[in-house]
């Protein structure tokens, strides 16, 4: 697949160079990995070094950025997002990958509504009463129980399972071997055992939201855990019962979120950080990686460490914690030392 760079520029919305003619870009590549064809991008600062060893030819900068003459800058306001749409140009990977049409091999209860134009993969099973939207991909093994519904223009990857009653929104995507619904960890201890909570209430997901690989989402014990509108999930988090997420909040890796929590609007959560349960994350807030939340966030702070603090005092005692052993060793010599002033005062006295 190649572009032109001018087809390139118009894609893009910037000016097109003098220099464009006759350019031919036929890939795009990091900035120290790039071929003389390929296109990259410039954005962080800590990179500016790799303009002066990148066989690149044309680089996506941000405006005013100075360049080596052996190469052509394409000035934008925003070099990582500009990329992003080059991305999708070169994108060769289709929906109909995953499914075209319905397979002969899936299995799809009568009662079931199926929109207009949707796909089913082969061994996927669609129970009674879901209800399908317009355009929406299901992949191979994926199962939709009973009484679920999922909107229009969903991609659902191979081997995800989407349990009972659970209400799935427009333009979602569910990468492969996600859980929606299932039951959340809930036991009553009762004379030195525990006896399983039934969990009734359902999960709903709201438009844009991506959930990645792995990752399991508990149904609420009664009312809904809720994901509202935009938020992305990476792979392998776990979301426990009732918890509800805000719109445009994105979550790292192996994030844990303990029942209850409510997490807001435009929050970022590191990969491993752990959330207590009926915490509130306000919006804004920022938690770093690897971090145990025991109380609530408030808005747009950002919190790390364990038991996360605020990050600069958990910065200033991570600094003091390095220098401990040293602290300790001049401590004990200031003790052998006294000890011995005093042996001496005592002898003279």
């Amino acid at each position: 697949m190649s572009f032109t760079l001018e087809h390139i520029c118009h894609v893009i919305g910037c000016e097109i160079p003098r220099q464009a003619e006759n350019i031919v870009i036929k890939g795009l590549s990091s900035i120290e990995e790039a071929r003389p064809e390929d296109i990259c991008f410039l954005s962080n600062p800590k990179y500016l070094k790799h303009l002066n060893t990148t066989n690149a030819q044309v680089v996506l900068v941000g405006k005013g950025t100075p360049v080596p003459d052996n190469i052509l800058p394409i000035e934008v306001e925003n070099p990582y997002f500009t990329f992003v749409k080059l991305l999708a140009l070169f994108n060769t990977r289709k929906s109909t990958d995953i499914a075209s049409g319905i397979h002969p091999n899936a299995v799809i209860d009568p009662d079931a509504k199926i929109g207009n134009n949707v796909s089913v993969g082969p061994f996927a099973v669609i129970q009674s009463d879901v209800i399908i939207g317009d355009n929406t991909v299901l992949g191979p093994c994926s199962v939709i129980l009973t009484k679920s519904s999922i909107g229009k223009d969903c991609i659902i990857y191979p081997n995800v399972t989407i349990m009972d009653r659970c209400i799935i929104g427009n333009s979602v995507i569910l990468q492969a071997g996600a859980v929606i619904g299932s039951d959340g960890f809930g036991f009553a201890p009762h004379k030195g055992r525990y006896h399983k909570i039934p969990q009734i209430g359902i999960v709903r997901i709201e438009d844009e939201v991506e959930i990645g690989a792995g990752t399991c989402v508990d149904r609420a014990v009664f009312g809904e855990t809720v994901i509202k509108r935009g938020t992305k999930l990476d792979n392998l988090i776990q979301v426990a019962h009732n918890v509800q997420i805000g719109s445009d909040t994105v979550i790292a890796s192996q994030a844990g979120i303990s029942g209850s929590t409510k997490i807001g609007n435009n929050v970022k959560l590191g990969g491993q950080a752990g959330i207590s349960g009926h915490l509130t994350i306000n919006d804004g807030a920022s938690v770093g990686a690897q971090a145990g939340v025991t109380k609530d966030v408030a808005e747009n702070e950002t919190v790390s460490g364990y038991p996360a603090k605020i990050h600069m005092k958990a910065m200033r005692l991570e600094a003091a914690l390095r220098n401990l052993p040293e602290l300790i060793k001049k401590v004990k010599a200031q003790e052998k030392r006294i000890l011995e002033l005093e042996r001496i005062i005592k002898e003279r006295s």
